[in-house]
């Protein structure tokens, strides 16, 4: 087993949630199962999964030896960014899903990471999601970085927390934003009536801010950069829609009818820096746009 501190920097967080955004590899019914199992501690003592955090509390987690990965290798090409023996960096395509879940047990990208890698990823990902450290939406491309073993998952899941691991999405959103640069500082947590959404709410929320930078404006439309401070769930997506300006072609959070031949939102992760886990030097990868995301500058 491995154990990890992790402090509360907010009062009335819900301990489950806040294991859930402190530790990328642990999800709410993950930290759930953690909370029931005795192996949340505070001071010492296990706490219980009504617990609401004050600032400064430092919980101890202890994480169990991973499952074998139940997930199946499948012979899916990659588009291979980097790699060497702690990480992986691959350009996901938009339309693949990260991870295997209901409705998506396969053609997910840990199946093909299962393939090419073999068994040299981590396991703290646990059955479904081994040496995923970080998500992006299945409908949104670009850079993702899978770590191939657990000292190097868990560095990096401490860049993702202390936001020195850095992530530059393009996006293409409606309407003319008014400013050529701003920062959306707004907390983000769980729809309060649909569970499958994310919203900017006050409730069992977590801090979340995005700022922007416009590169280029058309008629309706705007093309912009988005600079995570944070990595909450559907944040670019989230944070435009709240200020008006939906990300082109999200039929979750923006207009309900597909524009400019799109299948999905125009969203993609163009940048990615970190801290090497084992190197300890800077690294630092970009991508081209995709032919999709070209495609509808051009309609533009």
């Amino acid at each position: 087993m491995t154990s990890s501190d992790v402090t509360a920097d907010m009062a009335g967080i819900r301990i489950d949630v806040l294991l859930a955004e402190k530790l990328p590899q642990v999800s709410r019914s993950g930290a759930q199962k953690l909370i029931e199992s005795g192996l949340v501690t505070l001071e010492g003592k296990p706490v219980r999964k009504n617990h609401r955090t004050e600032p400064g509390q430092v919980f101890t987690v202890t994480l169990p030896e991973p499952e074998p990965a139940d997930a199946q290798p499948e012979d899916i090409p990659l588009d291979i960014v980097y790699e060497d023996g702690d990480v992986v960096v691959v350009n996901k395509p938009r339309g693949m899903v990260v991870h295997p879940a209901p409705g998506h047990t396969s053609g997910t990208l840990v199946n093909a990471l299962l393939y090419h890698c073999g068994d040299s990823l981590s396991g703290i990902g646990g059955a479904l999601r081994p040496g995923i450290v970080h998500r992006i939406d299945k409908d949104t491309s670009g850079l993702i970085i899978a770590a191939k073993n657990d000292a190097a998952h868990q560095h990096l899941s401490n860049q993702l927390s202390d936001r020195s691991l850095s992530r530059v999405y393009e996006a293409v959103v409606c309407g003319n934003l008014r400013e050529d640069a701003g920062r959306i500082d707004a907390p983000i947590g769980r729809h309060p009536t649909d569970r499958k959404r994310m919203a900017v709410t006050e409730k069992n929320s977590r801090p979340a801010a995005t700022r922007y930078e416009v590169i280029a404006r058309y008629n309706g439309y705007t093309h912009v950069r988005c600079i995570l401070e944070t990595g909450r769930t559907h944040q670019i997506r989230v944070h435009m829609a709240y200020i008006g300006h939906p990300v082109l072609g999200d039929l979750v959070y923006g207009r309900k009818k597909p524009e400019k031949g799109l299948a999905g939102q125009c969203l993609h992760a163009k940048k990615i820096k970190f801290i090497h886990p084992s190197k300890n030097v800077p690294m630092e990868f970009e991508t081209e746009l995709p032919d999709y995301f070209k495609d509808v500058l051009r309609r533009l």
